[in-house]
């Protein structure tokens, strides 16, 4: 027997995207985080994983004031990372632009941090987030991470990325 929805359980959704602003020469790391103290426990990861990295970090609390927080050893990454979160509008979402480090650098730092939840993206390429808004609020649903691929690496294409990894010291 069919029963027409509950009207309390059934609402609308808006999808948007919503580009991140990179500034030049940074990487931008999106994550979803829990509590507060995300801010400053993500600020000790970032510098004792890298200690030469120039950060800013921005998380939006969804309960309380709903402040976005920010931290970060940049100011004008710091500032950048907070447009960038109120752009987004999601609650409990975590943005971190850096630079003088790439995210292999913090990345497992960062996920062990008791309250990060996800990270969706770390890269410098342009990025944009699919999100989702209810009358309740707005959350990530997925990212737009650079571009399609234009085809399948040859001998030529291995050679170079092995020489490359191996320029910028990740590989011996």
């Amino acid at each position: 027997m069919d029963h027409p929805p509950d009207p309390e359980l059934v609402f609308n959704m808006d999808l948007k995207v919503v580009k991140m602003e990179t500034p030049e020469g940074c990487n931008l790391i999106l994550g979803q985080s829990h509590f507060i103290k995300t801010v400053e426990d993500v600020y000790e990861a970032m510098t004792t994983s890298a200690p030469a990295v120039k950060f800013g970090l921005a998380f939006c609390e969804s309960s309380g004031e709903r402040l976005v927080r920010v931290e970060g050893n940049d100011e004008d990454l710091k500032k950048t990372a907070s447009k960038n979160a109120l752009r987004l509008g999601c609650g409990h979402s975590l943005v971190i632009l850096m630079r003088e480090a790439y995210p292999i650098n913090v990345l497992n730092q960062l996920k062990v941090v008791p309250e990060v939840c996800t990270v969706y993206a770390a890269t410098a390429n342009p990025l944009e987030v699919v999100i989702a808004e209810t009358d309740q609020g707005r959350g990530i649903l997925g990212v737009i991470d650079g571009q399609p691929p234009l085809g399948v690496e040859d001998e030529e294409g291995v050679i170079w990325r092995k020489e490359f990894l191996r320029k910028i010291g990740y590989k011996t």
